[in-house]
């Protein structure tokens, strides 16, 4: 049996970006060490043909681009699915966005295997024109992916309204477990373990950061909010009206995308506090119980799957402050929620257990 995979849909590796680039840096790395041969496809600058090389074992295939944006995301996508019709193995697609070129696969008679991802076409941000090719390319996805991966109970369900459950299969994301950090590296920020909360998300209105800003500078609290992100680019009006409800307690420091820098800044929360609104099993949210994290999240389905009732969540700037007024000086609750992310993690979101369950599943389907 030929135990190969080629995997598309994210920027490439090694992860720079977010949560699919991490996963397919594991899940790559992973299944070479079980003597599969993987091809990752990797978006890079400029023109010209695919470039080739190898990567920690792992084949990378490196398309060049010469747009940026949705645009040149579209582009690469089109060139990737082209390139790997040519080749052998499984496809493993990241994420149902430029679906339709999975059409491609199925003239060539190649299986192809989808993640599924959020219900993005829901997605608050996204203009009219947008959310329609989503939602077209969810629809076209679903039937033309020969099977299905659901990240969260939720999309099952919501895939499961669109084509047989027999086609899906539920598997989450994984985080790594985070059991220590170098403490100078909270020097960089003005900080010290313990006295300050962590936000990282994109400025975004579905993140709920206005909310969590304001909820946070209604008073004195003294101890700090840490904002991650890139508050200089994107929905710049947005942006502006988080940092105008902000109190001199609240810190931007940018975005940040070094691992150890951010593992740092999640081991030495006090709290965790996640606004996403949508969406299925969170990275982000995963990495916090990973970091042993007490969680303060909104108040949705998705993220009461992943972080268990023991953790607390709100719904709107009053919910969110009176739980900030409360956790913030209840010690023993928070040491309770801590507990608790490291007790999910362990059971549901450790990178053996979620890697496996993928290495089980291509198995099977090969």
């Amino acid at each position: 049996m030929q135990k190969k995979l080629n995997i598309l849909g994210t920027r490439g590796i090694p992860a720079n970006h977010g949560g699919f680039e991490t996963f397919a840096e594991h899940l790559a790395i992973y299944l070479v060490k079980n003597e599969w041969d993987v091809t990752v496809y990797c978006q890079i600058e400029g023109c010209g043909e695919a470039l080739i090389d190898d990567w920690n074992g792992i084949r990378r295939v490196n398309i060049p681009v010469d747009k940026t944006g949705a645009l040149g995301t579209v582009i690469f996508d089109y060139k990737s699915t082209l390139h790997a019709a040519k080749s052998d193995g499984l496809i493993l697609t990241l994420g149902y966005n430029t679906a339709i070129f999975s059409t491609i696969y199925r003239l060539k008679k190649r299986k192809n295997i989808i993640n599924m991802d959020g219900i993005e076409w829901k997605r608050a941000k996204w203009s009219f024109f947008e959310r329609a090719w989503l939602y077209f390319n969810e629809r076209i996805g679903c039937h033309i992916g020969n099977l299905l991966i659901a990240d969260h109970p939720e999309i099952e369900n919501h895939l499961s309204s669109r084509v047989s459950n027999d086609k899906i299969v539920m598997i989450p994301y994984g985080a790594d477990q985070v059991s220590n950090a170098d403490k100078n590296v909270l020097l960089n920020f003005g900080l010290t373990p313990n006295n300050y909360a962590l936000v990282i998300a994109r400025p975004e209105p579905e993140n709920s950061i206005f909310e969590i800003v304001t909820a946070f500078s209604q008073k004195k609290r003294n101890i700090k909010l840490v904002v991650l992100g890139d508050y200089n680019k994107g929905n710049i009006a947005y942006c502006k009206k988080v940092k105008d409800a902000a109190s001199d307690e609240v810190i931007f420091p940018g975005a940040i995308y070094d691992k150890l820098i951010v593992q740092a800044l999640r081991y030495f929360t006090l709290l965790y506090i996640h606004g996403h609104q949508v969406g299925g099993t969170n990275p982000s949210l995963v990495e916090a119980l990973g970091a042993e994290n007490a969680i303060l999240a909104h108040d949705n389905c998705y993220n009461r799957w992943v972080a268990g009732e023991i953790n607390h969540y709100f719904d709107d700037i009053d919910s969110c402050q009176a739980k900030l007024d409360w956790l913030l000086n209840t010690k023993d609750v928070l040491d309770n929620m801590k507990y608790s992310s490291m007790s999910i993690y362990k059971s549901k979101f450790t990178w053996p257990r979620i890697l496996n369950q993928y290495k089980t599943t291509l198995l099977d389907f090969l």
